[in-house]
């Protein structure tokens, strides 16, 4: 029995066990930690988390896939989630517990993946995986390179995001039009921003969403009318040339200036 690639649901299954082998690798220091793997497809990359001693759940969208994966891989029985990962409260799957996530993820979901992860990410200590080079690339993406976005900055406020290697087309059935990227992301010890979180998530996407512009004039609109960011250097720049501490920093401005036109 062999699963189909289903381009509805962006799949390109791994081929290359080196690679998968790899891939399994990155969460060598998880043994003992429950494993979330999604999207495992024919179990590629289940096949070596199993061997490495995991505590292996996966998430499976397409039925087909489910049905191999509970005929090939009996080490599975009551361990197969049927769903969309995207809609699953992962505060359910291990009452108490932490655990990992990794996968070869579909790359028409990739960064809504991560989204969600964010969302767990004080149950989730680590996070490995491929995904299309150039999202793999912004993950990692430091300040002051063009790929930096939205999902670089919230990340990195949380984790240490290391680009590890680079995954040609050819290793992949059907083969990708572009390369793949495989990233670790590992939780860091931040447990509060220093800055209003909900704000923070607003600063850093109004910055992004009219990125060619300074900050001072992208952010106007998060303003009281007449107030203006300080006239330092954090307002002329642009947002991906910013870190974490200065998004944080700049979060409090606005912050600040918010508060000195509300009612006392």
């Amino acid at each position: 029995m062999l699963v189909r690639p289903k381009k509805a649901l962006g799949q390109h299954f791994l081929k290359d066990l080196t690679v998968a082998r790899r891939i399994a690798d990155t969460l060598s220091d998880a043994v003992g930690m429950p494993v979330v793997e999604v999207g495992p497809g024919m179990g590629v990359l289940t096949q070596f988390l199993i061997s490495q001693g995991h505590q292996v759940t996966v998430i499976e969208i397409d039925q087909e896939s489910v049905d191999y994966l509970k005929q090939e891989y009996p080490e599975l029985d009551g361990h197969i989630i049927e769903g969309d990962f995207l809609k699953i409260d992962l505060a359910q799957l291990f009452p108490g517990e932490k655990f990992c996530v990794i996968g070869n993820y579909p790359y028409n979901i990739s960064s809504q993946i991560f989204f969600h992860i964010l969302e767990y990410r004080d149950l989730i200590p680590e996070v490995s995986g491929m995904l299309q080079r150039e999202v793999a690339e912004r993950l990692a993406s430091p300040p002051g390179k063009k790929a930096r976005g939205i999902l670089s900055v919230l990340l990195q406020a949380w984790y240490k995001v290391e680009y590890l290697f680079t995954v040609d087309e050819h290793v992949f059935n059907p083969p990708p039009k572009v390369k793949s990227g495989v990233v670790k992301l590992t939780r860091n010890d931040v447990k509060d921003l220093g800055c209003d979180e909900a704000l923070f998530k607003t600063v850093v996407k109004t910055s992004f969403g009219q990125r060619r512009k300074t900050l001072r004039n992208s952010l106007r609109g998060l303003l009281p009318p007449g107030k203006n960011l300080p006239d330092d250097h954090l307002a002329s720049l642009r947002p991906e040339q910013l870190s974490v501490e200065q998004f944080i920093e700049l979060t409090n401005q606005v912050s600040s200036l918010r508060n000195q036109s509300s009612p006392q």
